[in-house]
């Protein structure tokens, strides 16, 4: 199975010019994707007080800075905007990408940032219809004239969304790894799914869910791309390899183990066999999430010594 590779970057603890620096490099490096993220606060939760760019702006400016990749977020809160004012966002975006935008959607988990701003956090299920009416809202106003839709969250009166994205079908992710809801919204609307820091054992079980979900909903499973986003804490020696391992479980704290095998760890030599594990899975694309500090050496490394081994 062919593999291509992306890069989460987190837009947080670091500067614009740091990110904009890092995005120019990917773009020239031979991957085909650039995500950011959709936060106010710092990930994984702190204080509040991490310094963090917001979502659609740095996502413009990523749009703008870049000509080869793919872009867009992993994943939008649905809960933040409205899903039509979201949609002016994606048609706007895609336009100063030049067509080459693919945003993600999810239900939103983040308590904290809703709580602060005021945002309602309602339960699990409804954050997950919000989701389902959002995506139809957001695909509607991209792809009609005008949009009339009546649900129980989002309503539109003939509604506009002038112009239209230069892509004839922006592609819709949805991202997120629950079997019940999230895994069933991505068989009835997404264009793409993504799993983050999960191990390749689980993502091939999410694979198999999903592919249950399109059985039921009459989807060719094969019309779903499958990605996953990994932490990247992969080092050039061994010694440093083992220090970064102990630096995430002291910056993940109680999370860690929940998600070490999700992560990249160790030399090239031992990711380019973790990367072989996700390809057997089912991964079409393998995205490394990145925070700061960036380490441009390793990422030098992973370009030079892994990504050959999947062309």
């Amino acid at each position: 199975m062919p593999m291509t590779f992306g890069v989460q970057t987190g837009q947080q603890n670091c500067s614009l010019e740091e990110l904009r620096e890092l995005w120019r490099f990917i773009d020239g490096a031979g991957f085909d994707w650039i995500s950011v993220w959709d936060h106010f606060y710092e990930s994984p939760p702190v204080d509040g007080n991490g310094s963090c760019f917001d979502a659609i702006s740095a996502l413009t400016l990523l749009a703008q800075d870049t000509v080869n990749v793919r872009v867009g977020c992993l994943v939008l809160s649905i809960g933040y905007r409205h899903p039509a004012v979201l949609a002016k966002a994606i048609a706007t975006i895609d336009h100063v990408a030049n067509g080459r935008l693919e945003p993600g959607l999810g239900a939103g988990w983040h308590e904290p940032e809703y709580r602060g701003y005021g945002i309602p956090f309602p339960s699990r299920s409804v954050r997950h219809d919000q989701l389902d009416e959002g995506i139809q809202v957001i695909r509607a106003l991209l792809t009609q004239n005008s949009t009339n839709f009546v649900g129980k969250h989002f309503q539109l009166v003939d509604a506009r969304c002038n112009p239209k994205p230069l892509q004839k079908r922006v592609p819709i992710w949805v991202g997120g790894v629950g079997e019940k809801r999230t895994l069933q919204t991505a068989a009835r609307y997404a264009d793409g799914w993504n799993a983050a820091y999960v191990s390749p054992e689980v993502f091939r079980e999410k694979c198999v869910v999903l592919d249950q979900w399109c059985a039921r909903v009459g989807r060719d499973p094969s019309t779903i791309a499958r990605t996953v986003n990994v932490g990247f804490y992969m080092k050039t020696d061994a010694a440093r390899a083992r220090a970064e391992r102990d630096r995430f479980f002291k910056e993940m704290g109680p999370r860690a183990e929940e998600r070490v095998q999700g992560m990249f760890f160790g030399t090239a030599e031992e990711v380019a066999e973790h990367v072989h594990q996700y390809r057997e899975a089912g991964a079409a694309r393998v995205a490394l999430a990145l925070r700061a500090p960036f380490d441009r050496e390793a990422l030098q490394c992973f370009v030079e010594d892994v990504m050959p081994l999947f062309d």
